[in-house]
């Protein structure tokens, strides 16, 4: 897949994020020298050929405040972990949910799913919710919490545009 210098110019304008103002499509448009439906319909076309993921927010969470943040990890029936994962990702306090394979017998947790709260105290009473909705389904869980981020950042092209 190769992408065109159009394209490319979008990427590198937008790489470390989109501009907080209330159209950004438009600036990012304004800025390229181009109509803002271009920059939408060629994002999409880049997103639909898998050249971008998705366009998404990544919040640093712990200048929300919210500085509890555990990745709750859950050994969960195989049979169901698809269905059980969908609406422990669907809950308002999970920011994402995946599945992932085993790594037995050290590892033996299939579903993650990300907490975020203003305490390890509030982050537990969530995981509290999480574990009555997987049921007997779930075998074992822990969480992991965060002391700092790691990674936020998107697609970044090499050598600028």
């Amino acid at each position: 897949m190769t992408l065109d210098e159009t394209d490319r110019a979008i990427i590198a304008e937008t790489q470390a994020g989109l501009p907080l103002v209330a159209e950004p499509y438009k600036a990012v448009a304004e800025a390229l020298g181009l109509a803002e439906d271009d920059v939408v319909a060629r994002m999409r076309a880049m997103k639909d050929r898998g050249a971008i993921r998705r366009v998404a927010i990544a919040p640093n969470h712990y200048r929300l405040g919210l500085t509890a943040n555990g990745m709750t990890v859950w050994d969960v029936d195989d049979a169901v972990a698809a269905e059980l994962g969908a609406r422990i990702g669907a809950l308002e306090f999970i920011s994402h949910c995946y599945l992932r394979p085993r790594a037995l017998p050290t590892w033996p947790y299939n579903l993650f799913a990300m907490v975020h709260g203003t305490s390890r105290e509030e982050v537990e009473a969530k995981r509290t919710e999480i574990a009555a909705i997987l049921g007997s389904a779930c075998r074992a869980s822990d969480t992991l919490y965060s002391k700092r981020i790691l990674k936020k950042t998107g697609l970044r092209l090499a050598g600028g545009r």
